[in-house]
């Protein structure tokens, strides 16, 4: 069940992103380095009511996604398709369940959570080395509208 993280989920999550982040970089993706993503990070999305997390049966989180309002600095640097839109960050599948359909879920929901909420578009980006996650991106509908140099990502947007 993908849900609003609590405060108490936070370590958890942070825990979660330090396995994910040493999985990409075992499979020589520079994606997150140095300790991004951190509790930091976490805390804002929990604080904008943006960070969701998905359970399995036992409870136990193995995948997150922050999904908030465009308010990024570097994606001023490209033209949109849209401008009321939310954004995705923080994609996080515990690397013991993923190709299991989870990242679909999640994007899904984003989808969704957008369209009920009356935004025009559903904004993500990505590093250029992350074939898996622009596999996910382009499977789900979205389009590639740029590239942030500012961030050293693709860009891509799914019009609602």
């Amino acid at each position: 069940m993908i849900k609003l993280a609590k405060l108490s989920d936070i370590d958890k999550i942070v825990v979660l992103a330090k396995k994910t982040r040493e999985n990409m970089l075992n499979s020589n993706l520079q994606q997150w380095i140095g300790d991004y993503p951190n509790k930091s990070h976490f805390l804002s999305d929990y604080e904008e009511n943006g960070l969701y997390t998905l359970t399995n049966i036992d409870n136990n989180i193995i995948a997150s996604i922050t999904i908030i309002n465009e308010n990024e600095e570097a994606y001023r640097e490209i033209k949109w398709l849209r401008n009321k839109s939310m954004v995705i960050h923080r994609v996080i599948v515990n690397p013991e369940q993923q190709k299991k359909g989870i990242g679909m879920k999640l994007f899904q929901f984003a989808i969704d959570l957008a369209k009920v909420n009356n935004y025009d578009s559903i904004k993500v980006d990505t590093h250029p080395d992350n074939l898996k996650m622009q596999a996910l991106i382009k499977k789900m509908g979205f389009r590639a509208v740029g590239y942030l140099s500012g961030i050293n990502r693709l860009a891509y947007e799914l019009v609602l």
